[in-house]
């Protein structure tokens, strides 16, 4: 248990670096007027944890550990975007429709949603008096 602490952990840290350098990257490329480098983080991740999760549970060409460094951790660092979108597309392929979108229209609404209600409550709570 401890040691797959230490590997997601190790793994979340490099997920994490690789997140910086990308929007830091595209901020000098491609300059402000979008998040390229989330929009990025997101669809590379998205792609990885796809492509990680069938080579290690149907392919068996990644062992264990590795898949929960890959996923669990630098995936989990680079973005969650990524394990939003494994579960959503298990869901569709398993014939779970309506749970599958119920995940994407929550999960997105909502997450915008308390993404706004964090930002008014900072805003009220730290403004300049």
């Amino acid at each position: 248990m401890i040691g797959h602490v230490l590997l997601v952990a190790a793994g979340g840290a490099l997920g994490s670096a690789l997140r910086y350098v990308v929007a830091v990257v595209a901020l000098a490329w491609l300059g402000p007027s979008f998040p390229w480098g989330t929009l990025a983080v997101n669809l590379v991740g998205s792609f990885l944890i796809g492509l990680v999760q069938q080579a290690a549970t149907e392919a068996l060409v990644i062992g264990e550990d590795a898949r929960l460094f890959l996923t669990a951790g630098v995936m989990g660092g680079l973005t969650t975007y990524s394990a939003f979108s494994y579960e959503s597309v298990r869901l569709f392929e398993t014939g779970a429709t309506w749970q599958a979108w119920l995940n994407v229209v929550v999960t997105t609404a909502a997450c915008l949603t308390v993404c706004l209600l964090g930002l008014a409550t900072g805003r009220a709570l730290f403004a300049p008096r």
